[in-house]
């Protein structure tokens, strides 16, 4: 027999049995009065003659991971929300049929407890149960080592597990609701509108990816999970609305690894008047204030190697950056059959629709990419690369457009927008073009985005962040995976 079988058969006979003593496997509701936090906050700093003294009863709920038994009395481990708190269930305090039910309970049940505190002969701040009942019985047992690193796919597939059992998961997750949360506060403090926009679209835009394809039956008619909301937030600003703000899910098409999955987590912001200068500066400005906030320094250290988000940060163009950093000669960019003789060489697939800028945004991604440690901002992105950018006025062949990379990893995208019609209306003929081509990820041609533009978008900067790598960086998670609670996996073959 599976030995989990086995646990679970017993554990069905101690559910029984408190039925049998009238007890109720899984009650409504409960109503504890402190956490274990807020236990330790109060409590902790008193000695035992100071404990001694007080009478007031306080409850706890949580769930038992730990329970070492002394025949008329236990020691249980109770973890809730806030962290872990000991308790002392004695038979002659709780009496003889609550601790008889008591017996019943596992490790992993989750239990109400009602007592006083006091201090054990080893300090251990504990509270002494003058009853326990059951809340909600475990029928599965919990496991009892729990390897990390050799784990990974059951806590990746079974994340409630990975939560219950691992504490620094916790924290993960938690700093990555402060993080939105700061962010949050950080643009409504600039006079920003936090707005949603639609998650299933008729024409998908914002961003070159692949998107995902459903059906509406009543409206009878194709629609597409959002690769970005960047349209529709643009649309807002030409509306009046000169300062918006999403925090919000994105969808693509796209591989699974370190640093993708298929649905994330993305802010987008756009501020009319403002250039992708603008949007350099609010980004360090942003940054600065989450490390300061979780950290009270600029420098945090990422796997292993230091950041510092201290002003200013690099600013490279493309082209330099893979002259100085890549080691590309000046000459080979300058020539789309060298730049792509090169690219071959380096086993970085070439297209024969790929265009010079193309090319060299490819090299860029193998050559520089992983090199960027410290925020830097790496600016005049091809124009062929760039869609919805606003053409340089000094250079022609790029746009206002930068990137920001830290740890080696793309962290943003923003630009100066187009909002000329006529020459947003070739770009997507141009992106039209390339889909007929072959090219899956190539925009669609949107004529209603084209007329939104006709009635007048003022000059305009916006930009995305990836709000996920983001987390891996402030939590020092190597994975996209660690920061998302349930991240997509290939169905498992049993």
């Amino acid at each position: 027999m599976d030995p989990i079988n086995g646990i679970m058969e017993e554990r069905l006979k101690k559910a029984r049995a408190l039925q049998d003593l009238g007890v109720p496997l899984f009650p409504a509701g409960f109503n504890p009065g402190i956490t274990a936090a807020e236990a330790v906050e109060r409590f902790g700093p008193l000695d035992s003659e100071a404990l001694e003294k007080g009478s007031e009863k306080h409850v706890i709920a949580g769930r038992i991971m730990a329970k070492r038994d002394f025949g008329k009395a236990s020691f249980i481990h109770v973890k809730d929300r806030s962290g872990r708190i000991q308790a002392y269930i004695r038979k002659d305090k709780v009496g003889e049929e609550a601790f008889k039910a008591f017996k019943l309970m596992d490790i992993g049940d989750i239990v109400g407890v009602k007592g006083t505190f006091f201090r054990t002969r080893t300090d251990e701040l504990t509270l002494l149960a003058e009853d326990v009942r059951l809340l909600t019985k475990s029928m599965r047992p919990l496991p009892e080592k729990w390897h990390g690193l050799s784990d990974k796919e059951t806590r990746y597939r079974r994340r409630y597990l990975d939560l219950i059992v691992n504490d620094e998961v916790q924290k993960v997750f938690l700093a990555r609701s402060r993080i939105i949360q700061a962010i949050r506060d950080f643009f409504l403090a600039r006079e920003f509108l936090e707005v949603e926009t639609p998650m299933m679209q008729p024409i998908p835009g914002g961003a070159t990816a692949r998107p995902f394809k459903t059906y509406h039956n009543a409206l009878g008619m194709e629609l597409y999970l959002r690769v970005a909301p960047e349209l529709y937030l643009k649309r807002l600003v030409v509306g009046g609305l000169e300062r918006v703000f999403e925090i919000n899910r994105n969808f693509r098409n796209e591989g699974v690894d370190l640093k993708h999955n298929p649905e994330f987590t993305m802010l987008e912001f756009y501020m009319a008047y403002a250039t992708f200068e603008d949007m350099m500066a609010m980004t360090e400005d942003l940054f600065q204030d989450l490390v300061r906030r979780l950290f009270d320094t600029t420098v945090i250290q990422y796997q292993g190697e230091d950041i510092d988000f201290a002003p200013p940060w690099k600013r490279l163009p493309l082209r330099e950056a893979l002259v100085t950093v890549g080691g590309v000669d000046e000459k080979v960019l300058q020539d789309r059959e060298a730049a792509a003789d090169l690219a071959r060489h380096l086993e970085i697939p070439v297209m024969e629709r790929d265009g010079l800028g193309k090319i060299q945004t490819r090299l860029f991604d193998n050559l520089v990419e992983p090199r960027l440690v410290n925020p830097t901002f790496i600016t005049g992105y091809p124009l062929e690369t760039s869609p919805l950018s606003r053409r340089s006025d000094e250079d022609p062949a790029v746009t206002d457009r930068f990137e920001l990379f830290i740890a080696g990893r793309e962290i943003a995208n923003g630009f100066t927008e187009l909002n000329d019609p006529a020459d947003q209306k070739a770009r997507f003929e141009r992106q039209v073009e390339l889909r007929a081509s072959g090219d899956n990820e190539a925009q669609f041609m949107d004529e209603d985005y084209i007329t939104a533009l006709e009635y007048g978008l003022p000059p305009t900067g916006g930009e995305g962040i990836g709000i996920d790598r983001v987390v891996m960086l402030l939590t020092d998670s190597p994975s996209i995976r660690d920061v998302i609670f349930f991240p997509h996996m290939r169905t498992r073959q049993e």
